[in-house]
């Protein structure tokens, strides 16, 4: 059982990542009022964010590389680094930043739909319900493995006609560096093989907080979303 000063000590942690977390979603809302337009590449769409971050936000770091991605490229996984393309005018967006704000990280990821596409409305209109649809299971049983909601995730996506476009469904996140993802890469993510309970402690003997993440891919196998916000903190 917790001490008071623990239980102190890790609602103060919980309300800083809200609060990084409330930073980002405000500089999101600006990012989708001024930055989003076809005509321009994702590489410079990525240099506005970066210096609307820093001037606007007092971002001076992200604590991942800066994501943005358009059309088939959003069918790619986080590791590549595809050629630039020009946004086009009825593209997907799928933005993905990860700013730290002091010594908090954030970890917040959007889509967004140019034009009147109606699949492409469809399938970034189902990425919040299956965020939510998500959690609800993960809340029925916190002390779950990382494989165990990995595996309720891609599950959700196909009862509702979507595919999983991603090997993982979330990881940790904390304070800037949080905890050095381990050798196998397993363990700090919601992945197929995570056998570690989410409610684990990290090194520091502060509890786990989780990003969730959903990638849904469209059947047709042309475009994907994506949506991530915090897991484990109301």
């Amino acid at each position: 059982m917790m001490t008071s000063a623990a239980t102190t000590a890790e609602q103060e942690r919980a309300a800083a990542l809200r609060d990084a977390e409330t930073k980002a979603i405000q500089m999101f809302e600006e990012i989708s009022r001024t930055l989003i337009k076809p005509g321009q590449s994702e590489k410079a769409v990525s240099d506005k964010i970066h210096e609307l971050g820093k001037e606007r936000y007092g971002v001076r770091t992200h604590w991942h590389k800066r994501l943005i991605r358009s059309g088939p490229n959003t069918l790619l996984p986080f590791r590549d680094s595809p050629p630039d393309r020009i946004i086009e005018e009825d593209d997907i967006l799928v933005i993905d930043l990860g700013p730290v704000f002091e010594a908090w990280e954030a970890d917040f990821g959007r889509s967004y739909v140019l034009g009147n596409d109606p699949e492409k409305k469809k399938l970034a209109n189902a990425l919040d319900p299956m965020w939510h649809k998500i959690k609800a299971m993960y809340q029925q049983r916190p002390d779950m493995t990382g494989g165990e909601l990995y595996e309720i995730a891609v599950s959700a996506a196909k009862e509702d006609g979507w595919e999983w476009n991603a090997d993982i469904a979330g990881h940790i996140v904390g304070d800037f560096p949080h905890e050095r993802i381990p050798n196998n890469k397993i363990t700090h993510y919601i992945t197929s093989g995570n056998t570690q309970s989410m409610a684990s402690m990290d090194k520091k003997g502060h509890r786990l907080h989780w990003i969730l993440e959903v990638h849904l891919r469209h059947p047709s196998g042309e475009f994907a979303g994506f949506f991530e916000q915090l897991l484990t903190v109301d």
